[in-house]
């Protein structure tokens, strides 16, 4: 996504995935879209793929399942958001539950 340019075609899916979420609003940022929930940001859309934040507590589950972190022009970004992987943002029930776990870390 661009700034001043309609979503693409990825991040319109995942708003329709978390539709069920509630409170989502979305906000454009530094070439991306921010997620938030009832306020807390908790995720990003950048370069066609969905990064959630993890905590200690959720940061294993993407390590088993081989996620990488955010990563921005090649280079590191933040350790606290990881991106999802694609077998939980094809399952919307299994993505509303690592989103609300992200909006809590």
């Amino acid at each position: 996504m661009r700034r001043g340019k309609a979503p693409g075609a990825f991040a319109t899916f995942v708003v329709d995935q978390l539709g069920g979420l509630g409170d989502l609003v979305t906000k454009r940022m530094f070439g991306g879209m921010g997620l938030y929930l009832d306020g807390t940001f908790f995720g990003l859309v950048f370069d066609d793929r969905l990064y959630f934040r993890v905590s200690e507590h959720t940061r294993g589950e993407y390590k088993k399942r081989k996620m990488k972190p955010f990563t921005f022009n090649g280079k590191s970004g933040s350790q606290r958001y990881y991106e999802v992987p694609l077998e939980i943002l094809e399952s919307p029930d299994d993505l509303a539950a690592w989103a609300k776990a992200a909006s809590q870390s």
